[in-house]
């Protein structure tokens, strides 16, 4: 079974060598407060003490009303935000301590991420976009495998375009394509899908559910609960909480799980931790 739907009470269980699995992604007691601007002493709890665990190889979906805290939770995992309390640590390395430097250059070795407003360099050309990640990083590419990543998001015929010459759907392929071709072992995608049309949505989903199987660690925030149901599981935010954890991959039910984390007062969940003490 995957380790995420255990109880947060039951300890970590082996991994291949015997010794107990080290999540992908965790979280412990996790919080995230904003100053609000103009107004002396007012605060915004963006995240109140998220704790849970994301096994390698699984494709979880975050969801939640507007200001639940889920792209907060998404940003502040990935290191891109800093957390006010707790701790995160990304394939068994805690970054939360880390100097902002060594944080990204961890990132840029071991991360991706997928954006909705795709985050191409509009004066670099598709396959140009896809190299810049590992060229950033010290291990670039040679065109034939930008071109490679490409053509396996079925754009290869489109490789010297530059993004205003592409379709919303096709800059969003890039990016997925940016994303195989650097081959991160942890990939954070915050509507991912929002900004395109069914058909276009389908197959960005398609290649995340893909990159998932092939031992990717996928983090996806969504407001959609059709692109939901296409993650392994579903994580629930409401008032900056976990309020709820699902493995279902039903449209409907994830839509009656947001709506009951509407309510107030709710408890926190019952959040997927490996080794709790």
């Amino acid at each position: 079974p995957l380790a995420h739907a255990w109880p947060a009470q039951q300890p970590g269980g082996p991994g291949p060598s015997g010794a107990p699995e080290v999540p992908a992604v965790s979280a412990r007691g996790l919080t995230r407060v904003y100053d609000v601007p103009g107004r002396r002493d007012a605060r915004v709890v963006a995240l109140d003490g998220v704790s849970l665990d994301l096994p390698a190889g699984s494709f979880t979906a975050v969801v939640g009303p507007s200001g639940s805290g889920k792209s907060t939770l998404l940003h502040t995992m990935a290191g891109l935000d800093e957390a006010t309390g707790g701790r995160v640590s990304l394939l068994g390395r805690e970054i939360t301590t880390m100097p902002a430097a060594k944080r990204a250059a961890f990132r840029s070795h071991s991360v991706g991420f997928v954006f909705q407003d795709y985050n191409l360099i509009a004066s670099l050309t598709a396959a140009e976009n896809v190299s810049m990640p590992s060229r950033l990083a010290g291990r670039p590419l040679g065109r034939g495998r930008a071109v490679a990543a490409l053509e396996a998001v079925g754009l290869a015929d489109r490789a010297d375009l530059k993004p205003h010459q592409l379709s919303g759907g096709e800059r969003q392929r890039v990016a997925i394509a940016r994303v195989m071709a650097s081959r991160p072992r942890i990939v954070f995608a915050d509507e991912p899908t929002g900004a395109l049309d069914l058909s276009a949505g389908q197959v960005v989903l398609t290649w995340l559910r893909r990159l998932a199987e092939q031992g990717t660690t996928v983090v996806m925030v969504t407001h959609d609960v059709e692109a939901a149901a296409r993650a392994d599981t579903v994580a629930v935010m409401s008032g900056g909480r976990l309020a709820a954890w699902s493995e279902t991959r039903d449209a409907a039910r994830i839509a009656e799980l947001v709506h009951s984390a509407r309510t107030p007062a709710r408890p926190p969940a019952q959040a997927p931790v490996l080794g709790a003490r």
